[in-house]
């Protein structure tokens, strides 16, 4: 395994330490658990850079990565989900968006088509990883001195916009893929 699909690994490794801490009983829960989320966002970028550069782009990683990702932000959605922060609307159509953008990846995987995610699909995930990391930033500075607005409305404003950017972005992503794979086998 090289460099970058370890690093890859190491995202999902650092997805249930997130919603551990995230669901602790403990001082400063919040700025810490946004701290593993912030690191484990970075190491998104660092594998593709890393690979990139270093020509080391595998099938493994172009399929894992945008696995990490979509675990990544299914554990910030349960972790604010199990604190009523954000609407379950939101969160159904961001899943949805995620379950069946995996699906049709599995489907072109069973006829040896590799879909790499495009470019609209890497914005979402920069626009769902900064949402969460203000929605996470804000708990925290809540946690410690009440804030005057709502943090349950601002993350649905941050989330709903990267719901939008995701259902935009899987059109996108369905509309290029489907001219590579067939239905009929």
């Amino acid at each position: 395994m090289n460099t970058p699909n370890k690093i890859t690994v190491f995202r999902i490794i650092l997805v249930p330490v997130f919603l551990l801490v995230y669901t602790l009983n403990i001082p400063f829960r919040y700025f810490i658990s946004l701290a593993v989320f912030a690191i484990a966002s970075l190491t998104d970028a660092i594998d593709g850079h890393l690979a990139r550069k270093s020509n080391q782009i595998t099938d493994f990683g172009k399929f894992l990565d945008p696995v990490a990702d979509k675990m990544l932000v299914t554990a910030g959605l349960l972790a604010l989900l199990s604190e009523e922060i954000c609407t379950v609307w939101i969160v159904m159509i961001i899943l949805i968006r995620e379950f069946l953008i995996s699906s049709f990846r599995m489907i072109a995987a069973a006829q040896g088509v590799v879909i790499p995610a495009n470019i609209y699909g890497k914005i979402k995930t920069v626009v769902q990883m900064v949402s969460f990391f203000v929605i996470l930033l804000l708990l925290g500075i809540n946690s410690v001195n009440a804030l005057p607005f709502s943090i349950t409305l601002t993350a649905d404003i941050l989330l709903g916009v990267s719901a939008l950017i995701g259902v935009i972005s899987a059109v996108i992503y369905l509309k290029e893929g489907l001219k590579k794979i067939s239905f009929t086998k």
